[in-house]
């Protein structure tokens, strides 16, 4: 039996349908860093789903699309808020402190961020009469689903955007595992939602289907000045741009975005299920493509011979959890082996 792989969401190539257009299209000649007909009818297709006025720009990868879009937004004495689990806080290798910015974390609860503790933290900055000689909160980070594969309600997205809006704070949204926030049967968050909320976020490819790229949202009057040369002055701006545009554009004819990462959640409860019935007991309760799961340390080293998961935190001297993540390409017959296997 080949070794099982629930490691994370990118660990295989792209959806077959993007190969097809990408292979199809190989030989069209077209205008390099995003200016060809494809990346427009890709924009088009996210502008309408977002039912609002937004510019739209596709970047190279998660990483550099946090760092690109924090960066042009701050000022040179700005931090950015975020959750003390939040990926820029710590997965990011220190890519926002890079460009100078601190980031500014408070802490999480099941890797959200709450309303009451944001307010609680910017009015405290204010207050404090030192307040000129520290970093300033200049944006609010979020990322949906969270780390923890949690997800925020509309309630609590509203709360925390009338919070930015008091104190002319840009709200931005990570949505490197969009779909599968978007598709979970426990949420009551659309795409029009998040962008009518945010003032910028981005729909993840990498993990949703596509070779890679992130598409990334603004509303019209928070987009920074010159921002594709921000981009660029990054190193995240394509000259094959039509690379990115070809796969957005697929992924968002005939709801195929939406339907591949419904396919994930699906995977994720049955997983889920498995699991349950084999007697496994979970972290924290997640609805959407990554399940957390709590290991004795024997059973991880027996287990991790035959199935591919990701470490995720030490629970006491004699357990881990682990992460185990479904995605648009798992299938059903893999599940189903792994419970044979347990």
């Amino acid at each position: 039996m080949h070794r099982l792989s629930f490691e994370c969401d990118y660990t295989t190539g792209a959806h077959p349908e993007i190969l097809k257009k990408l292979t199809e299209t190989n030989s069209e000649s077209l205008s390099g860093y995003g200016a060809d007909h494809y990346c427009e009818s890709a924009k088009e297709k996210i502008r309408a789903l977002c039912n609002n006025d937004v510019d739209v720009f596709f970047l190279v990868g998660g990483t550099q699309t946090n760092s690109v879009v924090i960066s042009s937004l701050l000022n040179s004495y700005e931090g950015v808020i975020a959750a003390d689990t939040g990926h820029v806080s710590v997965h990011e290798a220190g890519a926002i402190e890079y460009t100078g910015h601190k980031v500014l974390t408070i802490p999480h609860h099941d890797g959200k961020i709450m309303p009451t503790e944001l307010s609680d933290y910017i009015s405290n900055f204010y207050n404090d009469e030192n307040h000129e000689h520290m970093v300033f909160p200049g944006m609010v980070y979020i990322s949906h689903p969270t780390e923890n594969g949690t997800l925020y309600t509309k309630d609590e997205l509203k709360e925390i955007s009338c919070i930015c809006k008091k104190y002319n704070l840009p709200l931005f949204l990570d949505g490197a595992r969009l779909g599968y926030g978007l598709m979970s049967k426990n949420t009551d968050v659309s795409l029009a939602d998040i962008s009518h909320f945010c003032d910028v976020f981005y729909i993840g490819g990498t993990k949703v289907g596509a070779l890679c790229g992130e598409a990334v949202v603004f509303k019209k009057s928070a987009t920074p000045k010159h921002f594709m040369t921000t981009v660029k002055q990054h190193g995240a701006l394509l000259a094959k741009g039509r690379l990115l545009g070809i796969q957005f554009d697929t992924l968002f004819t005939d709801n195929l975005y939406f339907s591949i990462s419904l396919h994930a959640i699906e995977m994720a409860e049955l997983l889920r299920t498995i699991l349950s019935e084999k007697g496994y007991s979970f972290a924290w309760e997640s609805f959407t493509n990554q399940q957390f799961v709590i290991l004795e340390n024997e059973q991880l080293e027996k287990l991790k011979e035959k199935v591919g998961f990701s470490f995720w935190e030490k629970a006491d001297d004699n357990h881990t959890v682990v992460r185990f993540a479904t995605s648009w390409s798992t299938r059903k017959e893999d599940v189903e082996k792994l419970r044979e296997l347990l």
